[in-house]
């Protein structure tokens, strides 16, 4: 597999395990006990803390593009086994 093509897996990986934990990622201002300002959604966060969000969004997808690298290499799962119709 050349570099640039995982460099580009990696990327996918990495946008996918963003929205994987951008959910828990922080306490909502309600659950803080502010007081919300006019026009101000319910679940905004108290504060986003963005550097945390992208240490944790890199770690998880490093994990999943391991997984998929070694499947990769050593085949445990391959396209034939999911082609149920064929």
């Amino acid at each position: 597999m050349n570099w640039y093509s995982i460099f580009a897996i990696y990327f996918l990986f990495w946008f996918l395990a963003l929205f994987l934990v951008l959910p828990f990622s922080a306490r909502t201002s309600v659950e803080a006990g502010e007081e919300l300002v006019p026009g101000q959604a319910e679940s905004a966060p108290q504060h986003f803390p963005a550097g945390r969000i992208a240490l944790r969004t890199t770690i998880v997808s490093a994990a999943l593009f391991a997984l998929f690298y070694l499947n990769y290499i050593f085949g445990w799962v391959t396209p034939e086994m999911l082609d149920y119709w064929g």
